[in-house]
């Protein structure tokens, strides 16, 4: 990797052996990018723009003839002289003037990648980066934006974050602060991007992108079910396994913007960062803002390679490197056995069922606090019902070590029940607006985590049950969007803040804890997956893909999902049939098939579970366990299925000698061609030998001829290879 400089200063070129990033200061002044892409050695100035002299335009002092800023290749742009495009960058002035205009100012190379002051962000170790600082200023409002660009060393992935500085007398309003704009030149794109809906995440969404503004977002308080921070832009006959692809993320937990614009001229202006509306920032004299992280991902070798890149960053630079090689326990999860009616005994008897059958961790879900059996009552407590579990939670935990197994513990740390004590006592402690009733979300309003004391109490409540060791496992919850976004403590001139300074203290909270109890798995979940994003994946090593944990709907879930994060990020258990969410009937093997390439866990009632369904549970979890220590680092490929009848997955060993592959035959179709199904990221020198049929094939052979479709008299079936390189 390295970033080197022409000779007059002016043009800087990050590269390193996949992909280049060039970018031009055009007189000195504008900030323009010219390329970015797969790797080139050096930039000689090709692919620059011409300009032709039009009409309805407007004229600007630059030594490029006939130049438009309407389609410059701005590398931070902002409205208000010349360029009517998305904009990446508004300020209010003092005066009540939305305006302002960068002008460059200096680049300079640091030796190491900064911290984001508050905010999670991507991390390596000194000599695995390179990060360039790019200087911005707009002398006349006093203000100064630093661009940084972070090249990793061995990926095709570049992250980007803007810190804005106030260094004149006046004071500003910040209303726009996108973490990056990218300019691409003029051809047809494929957009890509994933929405869905609670219980419902993860579907992917590809169209073409059409001239105008394509956008998605979030302004529910979270990064929401209904859209991923995250979208690419693609060549449109790019598939799982080629093509050019430009994936871009939010490493953020909130509001967000994500945007592309198709100009007059078929350029694309592709944006991600803190969503506009809901975000206004008072930066006073001296003070700075920093943006969230993005990362921008480029690969030639289509969707997978741009997953492997995504999987890569967030397992080794992302989330807590405490467990990053660290094996995830199978767990019984007590939540759809017991609902909120949990009782010591009911405890004792899942529990006792769990170790025999090979559970390693026993996790407590909601109900353990409740003063009856419903989500009405006691939210924001956090006092252990004493009558339903005599001793509180230690005794609860000293009963599930006891069987020798690892015990956790849920809690929803961010909401607060009417019928509680603490909002009888600290009403002022939940966003509201004066006047107007607080509209309830699961029979819950949401706690102010922008305010210092309410912060304070969420760590001493965490404190109190984690600083004993007892608890080796949290499942942090949080179930309702926002509503009535206002605080009381903070003053009119900083309501526009409050969204995201709510995030900030999340992340204060969040960082408080898991420094504190580092040995401790967090889980993050929001009502299943509405906010799993890179943000939470900073602080809890793995995420709940989702509530739905029918086998049917997860093949989708968790492909979908599959496409940034990596096996190890996500949590996929083995539930009961037919299935409480969708009352679909599926067969155990399935249920375990479609959960054992990720952190696979159980989330039934054991005690109607048959003698012989218990002794599969015990094969299976016997059979995971070997397995695992390889899959959690494995390189994962969503394969092509020859139609849409078939999702096709598959795992390889980080040494290449080994891969499961699982083929879920969604419906029993007799009539149809099945067709073959290719593995991919196998070694072609190799020898291959399936342990099932044990046949032997060439890794060539599997990757380019591939292996040909079986067929099961069965709906929702999965086939699983087992390659093993032939000694």
């Amino acid at each position: 990797m390295s970033i080197q400089f022409s000779d007059d200063g002016l043009i800087v070129h990050i590269s390193n052996k996949f992909i280049s990033y060039v970018m031009e200061a055009v007189d000195g002044k504008y900030l323009v990018l010219r390329y970015f892409g797969k790797a080139v050695r050096r930039y000689h100035g090709a692919g620059e723009p011409f300009y032709y002299k039009r009409g309805y335009t407007t004229e600007h002092p630059c030594s490029i003839p006939n130049v438009s800023f309407d389609d410059f290749p701005f590398e931070y742009p902002a409205r208000g002289y010349g360029d009517y495009r998305i904009p990446a960058f508004a300020v209010t002035q003092d005066s009540g003037i939305e305006f302002v205009k960068l002008m460059f100012q200096g680049f300079r190379v640091l030796e190491e990648k900064p911290e984001l002051t508050g905010l999670p962000a991507a991390f390596a170790k000194k000599g695995e980066t390179e990060t360039l600082e790019v200087t911005c200023e707009d002398g006349i409002a006093g203000i100064r934006v630093r661009l940084y660009y972070t090249i990793f060393e061995d990926r095709g992935v570049i992250a980007r974050s803007q810190k804005v500085e106030n260094i004149g007398n006046q004071a500003l309003k910040l209303q726009n602060v996108q973490s990056f704009s990218l300019e691409l030149p003029a051809k047809e794109y494929d957009v890509l991007s994933l929405y869905g809906t609670h219980a419902g995440e993860g579907n992917v969404s590809r169209s073409l992108l059409s001239h105008g503004v394509w956008r998605i977002e979030s302004v529910r308080g979270s990064s929401s079910p209904q859209q991923q921070p995250f979208f690419a832009l693609m060549d449109p006959h790019s598939t799982e396994y080629s093509g050019e692809v430009y994936g871009f993320q939010l490493i953020y937990s909130g509001n967000f913007l994500a945007q592309a614009e198709k100009d007059q001229f078929g350029n694309v202006r592709a944006q991600i960062g803190i969503h506009p509306d809901t975000f206004c920032w008072e930066l006073n004299p001296g003070e700075a803002f920093q943006a969230p992280e993005a990362i921008l991902n480029y690969i030639s070798e289509g969707l997978n390679g741009m997953s492997q890149n995504f999987h890569w960053l967030y397992q080794y630079h992302l989330m807590p490197s405490g467990f990053t090689h660290r094996e995830r326990p199978v767990l019984l999860n007590s939540w759809e056995a017991m609902y909120y009616d949990v009782s010591l005994g009911k405890l004792e008897e899942q529990a006792e069922q769990a170790k025999e059958l090979g559970a390693e961790l026993f996790v407590l879900d909601d109900g353990w606090f409740r003063a009856d059996n419903s989500s009405r009552t006691s939210m924001g407590d956090w006092e252990c019902n004493q009558q339903k579990l005599p001793g509180g939670i230690a005794a609860a935990a000293e009963l599930i070590h006891s069987k020798g197994m690892q015990f956790g513990l849920w809690f929803e740390p961010e909401a607060v029940c009417r019928d509680s004590n603490l909002y009888r006592e600290h009403p002022d402690w939940a966003l509201q607006i004066p006047g107007y009733e607080i509209t309830e979300g699961r029979h819950e309003y949401i706690l102010d985590l922008s305010q210092k004391k309410v912060r304070e109490y969420v760590i001493s409540v965490l404190d109190a049950y984690l600083e004993g060791g007892q608890i080796d496992y949290v499942k942090w919850d949080m179930n309702r969007p926002f509503t009535e976004v206002n605080s009381l403590a903070l003053p009119k001139e900083r309501k526009g803040e409050i969204s995201h300074r709510y995030i900030l203290g999340l992340y204060e909270i969040l960082d408080t804890i898991t420094k504190r109890y580092p040995k401790m798995l967090l889980e993050g979940c929001s009502s299943g997956g509405a906010r799993f994003d890179p943000g939470m994946l900073y602080y809890a090593a793995q995420n709940w893909s989702s509530d739905n944990t029918d086998a049917f709907d997860r093949t989708r879930i968790q492909a979908g999902f599959s496409l940034m994060y990596p096996p190890i990020a996500m949590g996929a258990h083995v539930s009961i049939t037919p299935n409480h969410q969708t009352g679909r009937t599926v067969s155990l093997n399935t249920r375990y098939q479609v959960a054992r390439l990720f952190n696979m866990g159980y989330e039934l009632d054991l005690s109607k579970c048959s003698s012989e369904e218990k002794s599969e549970i015990a094969r299976q979890i016997e059979e995971y366990k070997k397995e695992r220590g390889w899959l959690q680092r494995a390189s994962f490929y969503r394969n092509e299925a020859p139609n849409e009848n078939y999702a096709i997955w598959s795992s390889v060993r980080e040494d290449q000698e080994e891969c499961l592959a699982m083929i879920f035959q969604k419906l029993y179709r007799p009539l149809c061609s099945r067709g073959r199904f290719r593995l991919a990221g196998l070694n072609p020198e190799y020898d291959y030998v399936e342990s099932g049929s044990k046949k032997s094939y060439g890794g060539d052979e599997l990757m380019e001829t591939g292996i040909s479709i079986p067929l099961a008299k069965e709906d929702f079936y999965v086939f699983m290879f087992h390659f093993i390189r032939e000694k």
